[in-house]
């Protein structure tokens, strides 16, 4: 078996209806060269398998701390006390607890495990127009196994979707023009300095590999993440719609409203979620941010 035969999943989720077209299953890929603070998926950063603590299940019975190898558990004043940094996500407290508050993020999957998967749901892919979507992290930061995965996607002519930061060298996605049906490529902020500070890295690798596969002719959902307070700004706005002026033939643009859901998945992980303070977005504010947008001249604009 070789390396790219195998790789680090976060999730399976059957019977999705919001990752691409139809009825799907998607493919959640541990790792990511971004470090949004919004992420609402903050479990899938991390390229390795991580802990998950969810004390509101927890009733101090200790039989963790018996169980754990590491002594990453311990007791402190009759509570349970996770050192995360000692973890090295074995497993055995999430056997030895009768509670369930505890699980493991990522496991290894091979392409033929992930494939069979997929493939249950085939009759379902034919009637939606649903198929596979690769998402993550970032299925770029494992490249070989998303590869191989499209691939056997396409030996069973399944459609195929990725959803992408963009953060990859262009030469790979150069590489999976003929595997992947549509691209649902994420833009996150406009100016390059303010992306930095948001994501860690800046757009400008990201902005290239958009315009190459716009130039391929690449089916392309430009997807529009907006955090309030953060990345509302009529820079940004006018940004998106700059964009659509630029590349008219994008399949469509998606503004998706923020949701607060990454807060609890942080602490359960034993992460800082630094917009904590910030709630979920409500639908009147989205309205707005579609009505501004409209008015910019993004008339296809629509939410995700």
């Amino acid at each position: 078996m070789s390396f790219a035969d195998t790789g680090m999943v976060l999730d399976i989720l059957r019977f999705s209806l919001h990752d691409g077209p139809g009825i799907r299953t998607t493919v959640f890929l541990k790792g990511c060269p971004l470090s949004c603070k919004w992420c609402h998926n903050p479990e899938s950063q991390s390229y390795k398998p991580q802990l998950s603590f969810d004390s509101s299940k927890c009733t101090n019975c200790m039989e963790c701390v018996v169980a754990c190898p590491t002594n990453s558990l311990s007791s402190v004043n009759e509570k349970l006390r996770v050192n995360f940094n000692l973890c090295n996500a074995c497993g055995d407290c999430v056997d030895a607890c009768p509670r369930d508050a505890f699980k493991i993020y990522g496991k290894l999957w091979t392409v033929n495990d992930v494939i069979s998967i997929v493939l249950k749901d085939h009759a379902y892919y034919k009637k939606s127009g649903g198929g596979l979507t690769v998402s993550g992290g970032e299925p770029m930061a494992q490249f070989e196994f998303t590869l191989e995965l499209l691939e056997a996607a396409k030996t069973h002519n399944v459609h195929t979707c990725i959803e992408t930061c963009g953060h990859a060298p262009t030469d790979r996605f150069a590489q999976l023009l003929n595997y992947v049906d549509l691209f649902l490529f994420d833009y996150k902020e406009t100016d390059p300095d303010e992306h930095k500070l948001m994501t860690g890295v800046s757009n400008r690798l990201i902005l290239e590999n958009l315009n190459f596969l716009y130039n391929e002719k690449a089916n392309i959902i430009l997807r529009c993440p907006i955090i309030p307070g953060v990345n509302d700004t009529k820079s940004h706005l006018s940004g998106i719609h700059a964009l659509t002026e630029k590349y008219p033939n994008l399949t469509a643009i998606e503004v998706l409203p923020y949701h607060s859901m990454g807060k609890g998945k942080a602490e359960r992980i034993g992460l800082n979620f630094e917009l904590s303070d910030i709630a979920t977005t409500a639908p009147e504010q989205a309205s707005q941010w579609l009505s501004k947008l409209k008015e910019y001249g993004c008339e296809e604009v629509r939410l995700g």
